[in-house]
């Protein structure tokens, strides 16, 4: 179990508290007067992602996270398992359907993703920052929309994702969606 000064910790660290992963997402170091510095950090809960704020004092260590990030290939959704193929030896590992979350919605088969491995033990999954999906349905464009300032349109897309497109867009169309803001980044040619 490796432990991390509070001078050593920097964002994108991670961190273990309560047995659970944390990603330090920022750092800030404050010296007060004569009671010495603390470490006010904001983390978020790789699992749940939560966002928590937690303060340290300048003595106080840090267990650092054994985190690993190994290729995977989304295989399928069964029930309330998802199923994935480890792309380093091959072998097919499940996750539950709940750790997921909104994840799963930028998942099609054959998908690459990145598993996150804590404690040897596959947790949850990164997903890439765009992904690219079928457009199932899309409804026509109405004229004079434009003129309320409405430029889009709510559109379906292959994995069940609903999303806020341009109205140009159509069925059959595949457009790159940005995973962490959930919207329309560019259609692809």
């Amino acid at each position: 179990m490796a432990t991390l000064s509070l001078n050593a910790l920097k964002t994108g660290d991670y961190i273990k508290l309560n047995n659970r992963p944390y990603l330090v997402v920022s750092t800030q170091h404050l010296h007060i007067g004569r009671g010495g510095a603390v470490l006010k950090i904001k983390i978020k809960d790789i699992v749940e992602n939560n966002l928590l704020e937690k303060t340290f004092k300048g003595d106080e260590k840090i267990e650092e996270a054994e985190i690993k990030k190994r290729k995977a290939i989304f295989l399928y959704q069964k029930g309330e398992n998802v199923f994935f193929m480890d792309g380093e030896n091959y072998e097919e590992f499940n996750l539950p359907l709940s750790l997921l979350k909104e994840k799963i919605k930028f998942l099609k088969e054959g998908s690459e993703v990145k598993v996150i491995i804590f404690e040897n033990k596959p947790i949850t999954i990164e997903l890439p920052k765009k992904v690219e999906l079928k457009v199932i349905s899309a409804p026509p464009g109405v004229r004079g929309d434009t003129a309320q300032g409405s430029v889009t349109k709510p559109v379906t897309l292959e994995t069940g994702l609903k999303i806020q497109a341009p109205l140009f867009i159509k069925e059959g169309d595949i457009i790159r969606v940005n995973t962490e803001k959930e919207e329309y980044v560019e259609r692809v040619q």
